[in-house]
């Protein structure tokens, strides 16, 4: 199967909030649709969508960024019945692209502990843990 990416649109939500709330990636205390209104104010460009060639439907969506030190991604989510066709590795693939032609030299990003099989996904990928703990403080709150 072939796949298409090109950067997100405004009629594409409904279907990347469907996407990432099946893939597991929503928590209360995130509200996917203000997370996608503040991504479109910020490199909207590195926003991606992706579909099988001959369709318009969303099955793949992430969201990356670079602040001048290092690139993130974020809210990677391929359509369950697509894991292991190849269509995370184009996403990632393109991300690297996109963050590399910006001149980024590190890319981190963030996985839950315990999903084993996405930290497989991104170690197959050459990603490798940096011994690091994430922390994290909210400054605006989504509920």
């Amino acid at each position: 199967m072939e796949f298409w990416t090109r950067p997100f649109r405004s009629e594409d939500t409904d279907a990347v909030v469907a996407l990432w709330e099946r893939c597991g990636l929503v928590r209360p205390w995130n509200d996917p649709r203000r997370d996608i209104a503040r991504k479109r104010t910020v490199q909207p460009d590195l926003f991606l969508v992706a579909g099988a060639v001959g369709t318009d439907a969303v099955v793949g969506a992430g969201m990356a960024g670079y602040d001048g030190h290092r690139g993130w991604v974020n809210y990677l989510a391929v359509q369950p019945e697509l894991q292991g066709s190849g269509l995370g590795r184009l996403m990632m693939a393109e991300f690297e692209r996109r963050l590399t032609a910006l001149g980024c030299p590190k890319l981190n990003l963030q996985v839950r502990a315990g999903n084993e099989r996405v930290i497989g996904f991104y170690e197959s990928l050459g990603y490798t843990d940096d011994d690091t703990v994430s922390l994290g403080k909210r400054l605006i709150p989504d509920a």
